[in-house]
């Protein structure tokens, strides 16, 4: 049975449906902001400690609002391209949007497992979500592909130190950095075995 051919009048435009999709999207996030500061608890409080930096997802802009629809497009129709997973979890990753970091990450990985990199913004996407024992896995799995990795080390101290109060792990992995990199700093550019001397 042959198909009826609809009349051009009854059609959507291509583009229009892109900007229908790409609004869709953008007022379905500013509406779990909204919701989302709505139902936060009072501003200002701080866990105790150094946190596990579990912030809110950020507002995004235009540009990057459009990126993540394109890519998200794009994992849709070629569920293969490692390229487009590694560049979503990216932009999650910017956005503070851990589960989807983590979610695109994997997806990447499952691809491409030998990828120190994305192993290690995997795991720092665990470590933000609050799973600090998948994050040190993480490391330990961008460790084992390339021995000298040193943000892998330097991360999986840090969360050994912060999240797990293991400070014996934390020298011994921040003491490994410096056996690659004798000049090490951490973030704020004091020297790793200053901030060793002060645990």
């Amino acid at each position: 049975m042959a198909r009826k051919e609809v009349p051009a009048e009854n059609c959507v435009k291509k583009e229009i449906l892109y900007i229908v999709v790409f609004v869709a999207v953008v007022t379905g996030f500013l509406g779990g902001v909204f919701y989302s500061a709505v139902t936060s608890g009072p501003a200002g409080q701080v866990p105790a400690g150094p946190p596990a930096q579990t912030a809110a997802p950020d507002q995004i802009s235009t540009d990057q609002a459009e990126r993540m629809l394109a890519l998200e497009q794009e994992v849709a129709a070629n569920p293969d391209n490692v390229d487009a997973w590694v560049h979503l979890g990216h932009l999650f990753f910017d956005s503070n949007r851990y589960q989807q970091a983590i979610d695109a990450y994997r997806k990447a990985l499952a691809l491409a497992p030998n990828n120190a990199d994305v192993w290690t913004d995997l795991g720092v996407m665990y470590r933000r979500a609050g799973q600090p024992r998948e994050a040190i896995s993480a490391f330990d799995r961008a460790m084992t592909i390339n021995p000298g990795h040193e943000q892998s080390r330097f991360n999986k101290g840090v969360v050994l130190r912060y999240d797990l109060n293991d400070k014996a792990g934390a020298i011994k992995a921040w003491e490994e950095v410096l056996s690659i990199n004798p000049n090490a700093t951490d973030p704020n550019g004091m020297s790793l075995r200053q901030a060793i001397k002060q645990l």
